[in-house]
């Protein structure tokens, strides 16, 4: 099958939210936990948590889609006043998929989203080696560190990595 990227919509709600939950227990039950991972998918990965993301000014929330099925997605924004700071928020490919390359396709099109931008950030749990490769292979480097990937309070460590962009 071949993926596409695409603008995601309002109908790709429930399955990118079906999605982030079926790559996060493949990902990080064995780190947390099944029931903590049942929760943060419950309270991040929602379709009324991701909704917002849809209209949010300075975004772009993208999906990798092959006509029957979302295999991937990605959602960035900046904050930025100048606009030259992008976080990448998430990026997930489900297990099924990974290593066709749609990672890379999810990643260069949210770079381009940002034709202004001159720096990506991002966090990454560091328990999960497979994006630290991944991100480690597409010009990221560690920059420090957080207490709380996330959201302020969400008690799960990660490591923070940014990207130059443009010339």
């Amino acid at each position: 099958m071949t993926f596409f990227v695409r603008t995601a919509g309002r109908n790709d709600l429930e399955a990118i939210s079906e999605l982030l939950g079926v790559t996060w227990h493949a990902t990080y039950d064995a780190i947390y936990g099944v029931e903590r991972v049942r929760e943060i998918t419950a309270s991040w990965h929602s379709v009324q948590e991701l909704e917002p993301r849809l209209t949010r000014p300075e975004s772009e929330f993208i999906v990798a889609d092959d006509g029957s099925r979302i295999g991937g997605m990605a959602f960035a924004a900046s904050s930025d006043p100048e606009k030259k700071l992008v976080v990448l928020h998430q990026l997930y490919v489900h297990p099924d998929v990974q290593g066709q390359g749609i990672g890379t396709d999810l990643l260069a099109e949210i770079t381009d989203a940002f034709p202004d931008a001159t720096t990506m950030r991002l966090e990454v749990e560091s328990a999960n080696a497979r994006a630290v490769g991944f991100y480690e292979a597409h010009g990221f480097a560690a920059v420090g560190r957080t207490d709380n990937c996330g959201t302020a309070d969400s008690g799960i460590p990660a490591v923070v990595y940014e990207r130059r962009l443009g010339p």
